[in-house]
């Protein structure tokens, strides 16, 4: 049966959940990273983006593998502390919203953070792993094939919150999720007009 639309979550427990969250999504592994690679400011190269995608463009791969991973896990924690520590299913919730947030509004970084896919997949995973895999599956794919790792992602976007609802039958979660992927579109509305003006940057480019 379908999970219950009924939230259930008292007031604290959502703020901490949010707080908590925002804590471990405010980590912004690309730039702790390549610092301490030496490497230069990410806000400086390429799209001044403090993720994976930018790090790429350093020219360093396994410096973008590392913060991939960083920025996942951090949603995927946030997600596990809520359901165990802070309240269960709709504190997990919360508690991914918080990460998503914290990692597009950083307070360490003036709250100008990533664009928030790293973290939306590691939120998916906590959620649900098996719409994660679908939503890994559709991006890389599509990345492979177009070198657009924001085209790639948008698309993925859209269909993990369908897969929420209609296969894995979380009405919550979907919900929540269709929210972060509106997020993750006007995050990226830049690199929604380049690729209409077919100026986007495509995988793999050196800043």
């Amino acid at each position: 049966m379908p999970e219950t639309l009924n939230w259930g979550l008292s007031v604290p427990a959502t703020l901490i959940a949010i707080v908590v969250g925002y804590l471990f999504g405010s980590i912004p592994f690309g730039i702790i990273l390549t610092r301490l690679a030496g490497g230069p400011d990410l806000r400086s190269i390429g799209s001044g983006n403090i993720g994976a995608t930018n790090v790429l463009r350093t020219g360093n791969k396994k410096l973008a593998a590392a913060t991939l991973v960083g920025d996942m896990l951090k949603g995927t924690v946030a997600v596990l502390v809520g359901a165990y520590f802070l309240g269960g299913p709709q504190a997990a919730l919360v508690a991914g919203v918080g990460a998503f947030l914290g990692h597009l509004f950083p307070v360490w970084l003036g709250f100008k953070g990533g664009k928030g896919v790293a973290t939306y997949i590691g939120v998916l995973i906590g959620v649900k792993a098996s719409v994660a895999l679908a939503f890994a599956v559709i991006w890389l794919g599509l990345a492979y094939l177009f070198r657009y790792s924001s085209l790639s992602a948008l698309i993925a976007s859209v269909i993990a919150p369908l897969l929420l609802w209609f296969w894995a039958e979380m009405p919550q979660a979907a919900l929540v999720m269709a929210v972060l992927s509106v997020l993750l579109w006007i995050m990226h509305r830049e690199n929604i007009a380049r690729l209409l003006a077919g100026s986007e940057g495509k995988i793999g480019q050196k800043g």
